[in-house]
């Protein structure tokens, strides 16, 4: 029997992926079934590995290409593929994004096509292959699957004398894994019928970098910033004007939208970004997700089942570090 402690996004694929091998698997989370008390429900959601290359580690380029197949398995998944757009004067932008990563095609007369209500902008980049998920369907398409797999999820905290343990508390699991922190996310969702986005779009702007996610019947997640800050009890006022205002840049449309929620968290990092699967104590912790907890918790996930199945390492692995 493997007890999984946590049930966010982490938790529940590692869950996902012992059950889907014939594991025995109990989950623990005082705090109950997945929800706004967690980072994982404020995701964006975006399996985009070529455009997270952008400003991240190849790791995250390869393992993320992983992510699509897997979840297409355990929910629904949009293939839309994501495009990335930059004003006029920042077209210098939208170049150095292009060097920076692969994938894409480069498209001005296809724009328009690919979105229609995007106003003022002649170019872009297509990333054809990338793909997007409803984080908050995710998650409960993975709690539902796993209860019908006969898996049992306790909100209590779980016993210290646990056998075949596996951390996946996120940034709570700092009171053992000490170079844990925390990176500030904020983001809204809103609703505005007058716009139609059919994909993930992200706008190359010089103060925030935004982008802006479909979840049907419109309404769309729009974030997200990127603090390194651990306050987590609210938005600032300067994040919500400059997240807005590129929603505006957008389509002036955006102007008219609702505001449905305002979501505030922190992100579980490691000092290089990318996460770690550490036996420590007789328990295995799987941490560090940052801003990739849908692109990476796969590859996290199939890591850990690895190694507590058949002793196998990945390269994720980081024994005995304190």
């Amino acid at each position: 029997m493997f007890s999984v402690i946590g049930s966010g996004v982490a938790g529940l694929a590692v869950a996902s992926e012992l059950a889907a091998r014939g594991a025995e698997v109990q989950v623990f989370d005082p705090a109950g079934p997945p929800g706004p008390h967690g980072c994982s429900w404020w995701a964006g959601g975006m399996l985009a590995p070529w455009c997270e290359y952008e400003n991240a580690e190849e790791p995250v380029l390869r393992l993320g290409q992983q992510a699509i197949g897997w979840w297409q398995e355990r929910t629904t998944v949009a293939h839309c593929g994501t495009l990335v757009v930059a004003g006029r004067r920042d077209l210098p932008d939208l170049r150095r994004f292009a060097r920076r990563t692969e994938g894409f095609r480069e498209v001005d007369a296809e724009l328009a096509e690919l979105e229609p209500d995007l106003h003022g902008y002649s170019k872009g980049l297509f990333f054809e292959d990338e793909a997007h998920l409803n984080p908050r369907q995710a998650l409960a398409d993975l709690y539902a699957d796993l209860q019908a797999r006969g898996v049992a999820f306790h909100a209590t905290e779980a016993p210290e004398d646990l056998q075949n343990a596996i951390d996946c508390r996120g940034l709570s699991a700092r009171d053992t894994l000490h170079d844990l922190r925390g990176v500030k996310g904020e983001m809204l969702v809103i609703r505005c019928p007058d716009v139609t986005l059919s994909r993930p779009v992200r706008l190359l702007h010089p103060r925030i970098p935004l982008y802006i996610v479909p979840r049907g019947r419109g309404v769309y997640m729009l974030g997200a910033t990127m603090i390194e800050s651990e306050d987590r009890r609210r938005i600032t006022a300067r994040s919500m004007l400059e997240l807005l205002s590129a929603a505006y840049a957008l389509s002036p449309a955006f102007g008219e939208a609702e505001v449905l929620e305002i979501g505030v968290d922190l992100r579980p990092a490691f000092p290089d970004n990318l996460p770690r699967i550490r036996r420590t104590g007789g328990r295995i912790y799987a941490n560090g997700l940052y801003r990739h907890g849908y692109l990476l918790a796969p590859a996290l996930a199939r890591g850990v089942a690895d190694l507590a199945l058949s002793n196998l390492h990945t390269e994720m692995v980081d024994e005995d570090r304190d």
